[in-house]
């Protein structure tokens, strides 16, 4: 059974409905819940698909509840002069403040009519969970969405296959393999590309499709190395960088590929806004700002900028300053992996 087609887990004692992210439905509470974050933008996405489908009219809010001031909850479900149905959303539940805890409680007693209120909880803590053991005990007449972390890379294929599926696309098995390797380490890009083939592409999405607009095994590998390097996993890392010089590799675009996703991580350090306002500001998507967010554990200050300048050297040498452009690959991903100078 596919990860997409697989019954949702359930919350610890849960009485209410689960509720594929693929297809979600407007309730009067919507729990979405899990860290695979393609999974709930998709859900909430839909929830609020169907209520404006069903109600041009409709008024969405969003509400953080790690930054919440008390009262905004019941002021937003509050019926308007003019009646129109509300959606809130709720996202940081995860790190909620005591005051949206209290009210948010207090809301499940006597939800508005007309009103539907999604909270987002990644499962990243326990924080909130008092709410969830109310919501998933039936107080508030609510629903849950699951959206649990796609780890295995079967799991992987599963969600493209149903991406193309979803859409009545057909996608050659073996290109769907190669898709699938190329984003093996973050289902938001996978999803995005996915996306990107499906409206792009008029016919069946055929190998030659796929390699053209991701690079084929070049490519691939590139941000394979990037990833293990900069994850400090070095012996995984120089495995990867021999097999994508042995399966005919140019230097270049795996120094390209691990200096882009460096240069992300460092317009990204430091800044504590939301994803999407940082995303906005420096010209980057949603995902990338979370991806480098993600990427920067481990890393300072220090390590990063040493990091930069070893790409900006390697770089330098890949394109004719070196006799060895191989040499000067492994020194950047050894660099990378172990965060400390060459030979040290």
């Amino acid at each position: 059974m596919s990860a997409a087609r697989r019954p949702a887990a359930r919350g610890p004692k849960s009485a209410i409905p689960q509720i594929s992210w693929r297809s979600p439905q407007p309730a009067p509470l919507v729990l979405v819940s899990g860290p695979e974050e393609v999974c709930a933008e998709r859900a909430i996405a839909g929830v609020r698909d169907v209520l404006r489908a069903a109600d041009p009219s409709l008024e969405v809010s969003d509400v953080r509840a790690d930054d919440y001031a008390p009262g905004t909850l019941l002021s937003l479900t509050s019926p308007s002069l003019f009646g129109e149905p509300r959606l809130i959303r709720v996202s940081g539940v995860e790190k909620c403040s005591d005051a949206f805890l209290t009210e948010a409680l207090g809301y499940l007693e006597a939800p508005q009519e007309g009103a539907t209120v999604i909270l987002r909880h990644t499962g990243a803590t326990v924080r909130g969970k008092k709410l969830l053991d109310a919501v998933r005990s039936g107080r508030g007449g609510g629903i849950e969405v699951s959206c649990p972390a796609v780890k295995r890379d079967s799991d992987r294929f599963d969600f493209a296959a149903d991406e193309f599926r979803s859409a009545q696309k057909r996608i050659a098995p073996t290109a769907l393999r190669v898709l699938v390797s190329a984003f093996a380490d973050d289902l938001t890009e996978l999803a995005a590309a996915c996306q990107q083939l499906i409206s792009d592409v008029p016919g069946d999405i055929t190998d030659q499709v796929v390699e053209r607009y991701y690079g084929g095994r070049v490519e691939t590998s590139a941000f394979v190395v990037a990833d293990t390097a900069i994850a400090g996993r070095y012996g995984d890392a120089l495995v990867a960088l021999r097999h994508a010089l042995a399966s005919g590799a140019d230097p270049v675009p795996l120094v390209a590929a691990i200096a882009s996703k460096l240069r992300t991580m460092a317009r990204v350090a430091g800044h504590r806004e939301p994803s999407s306002a940082l995303a906005a500001r420096l010209g980057l998507k949603d995902w990338q700002v979370d991806r480098a967010r993600r990427d920067l554990s481990g890393w300072n200050e220090t390590t990063l900028g040493m990091a930069i300048q070893a790409a900006a050297r390697a770089d330098s040498e890949v394109k004719g300053a070196s006799r060895d452009p191989v040499f000067a690959v492994e020194r950047l991903v050894t660099v990378i992996a172990t965060r400390s100078p060459f030979g040290r």
